[in-house]
């Protein structure tokens, strides 16, 4: 039999300031459009129609990994990857709901639209 994982899980002796992370996350990323949440083993996916954005709790911190066609040159990401010919990914740690700002929310949304 598989194991079941859930979202809530993810949180289970976090900071409250994980969840709320989470929620502006969630909320904001509702903004653009249709999205789904996909607990597995080590992470939480947020789906369009593929991945578009994958979510790993701390104690005290989350962490982000947004999903790119290009690099993205910033210090708030200094982990980049290149994944494939044409996708890249980017980590950032958030450890406040105002982390969650409009220039984050900008590379969400070009995220979100490569993954439709």
């Amino acid at each position: 039999m598989s194991e079941k994982f859930t979202v809530e899980s993810f949180f289970v002796e976090k900071s409250n300031a994980v969840r709320a992370v989470y929620a502006k996350l969630l909320d904001e990323t509702r903004k653009f459009g249709p999205v789904s949440e996909e607990a597995r083993k080590a992470s939480i996916h947020l789906v369009n129609k593929s991945t578009f954005a994958q979510i790993s709790t701390r104690q005290t911190t989350l962490m982000l990994t947004v999903k790119s066609a290009t690099p993205i040159a910033s210090p708030r990401f200094p982990r980049r990857q290149k994944v494939s010919a044409n996708r890249y990914q980017q980590e950032v740690k958030l450890s406040h709901p105002s982390e969650v700002d409009p220039e984050l929310l900008a590379w969400l949304k070009q995220a979100y639209e490569l993954s439709a």
